[in-house]
């Protein structure tokens, strides 16, 4: 493992990685171009194709990147709860989460950052595939429906004022996100990524959008199946049965943070 200094930068750009030395170093590159005042972090889970190493080196050599190396397949929830722990205690003002297999757009990243300032304010800007401007291509019909569906399930059960609950292109303020009691999440995998907006509605947070064009990755397999589609579905179930935690550190009322805003 290797690591960087905290960092004085505001903006922490994180990627999750399994087997994705086809895309990485170039991924990289694309951050490093549009956002280059921007540090990076790189969470991978001892991939056998090498990865991990070659992020190692790459931390050894650049002061701002930190590489963590986990053991074994841990999931893709576990590894961004690990990097907003970090986000945090370094003070990062914001944490951005982006795929490393070049389905989200690179040439976003700055469109998520000044959107969290539009408006009234927002604690989360998700890449949204879903609102006006935004779209899914080179993705079959069936994976198509199955995510339209998780979808609709997540924001009619949680209540989350949002068209793209379960897309993983995300800004965060780190200040929001230092509310939550991370011990409550439950999910480790893809599962994730409606269970922290739960939370952080619960919390009271500003959620908001910006549309991007999904493409299919470039290289490599998807690690997301009809397991973990099943799996989201029993978190979701689970969240909207035991509401919203009791303890929130702001008292926001469960009916006044989960209220429908869609």
């Amino acid at each position: 493992m290797a690591s960087s200094e905290p960092s004085v930068n505001e903006t922490l750009v994180v990627t999750a990685t399994y087997n994705e030395m086809e895309s990485l170093p170039a991924l990289v590159d694309e951050i490093r171009n549009h956002l280059p005042h921007a540090d990076l972090m790189i969470v991978d889970d001892d991939s056998p194709d090498g990865t991990g190493r070659w992020a190692t080196q790459l931390a050894d050599r650049d002061p701002r990147v930190t590489t963590i190396v986990r053991d074994g397949k841990q999931g893709l929830g576990s590894a961004i709860l690990q990097a907003m722990r970090h986000a945090i205690d370094n003070s990062y003002r914001y944490m951005i989460n982006i795929d490393a297999d070049f389905s989200h757009p690179p040439d976003v990243l700055p469109r998520l950052v000044t959107a969290m300032d539009e408006g009234d304010g927002h604690d989360v800007v998700i890449g949204s595939r879903y609102i006006p401007g935004g779209g899914v291509s080179g993705w079959p019909l069936r994976r198509q429906l199955m995510s339209r569906c998780i979808n609709f399930y997540a924001r009619n059960l949680l209540r989350l004022p949002l068209r793209d609950c379960s897309g993983g292109y995300r800004c965060f303020r780190m200040a929001k996100l230092a509310e939550l009691d991370f011990d409550m999440i439950r999910a480790s995998g893809y599962a994730f990524h409606e269970e922290i907006l739960f939370h952080l509605r619960c919390a009271g947070a500003r959620l908001g959008e910006t549309p991007i064009i999904f493409t299919d990755r470039r290289y490599g397999q998807s690690k997301i199946n009809i397991r973990e589609a099943f799996i989201a579905l029993r978190v979701i179930l689970e969240l909207r049965l035991f509401g919203c935690p009791k303890k929130a550190k702001n008292d926001v009322s469960e009916e006044d943070a989960c209220s429908s805003e869609t």
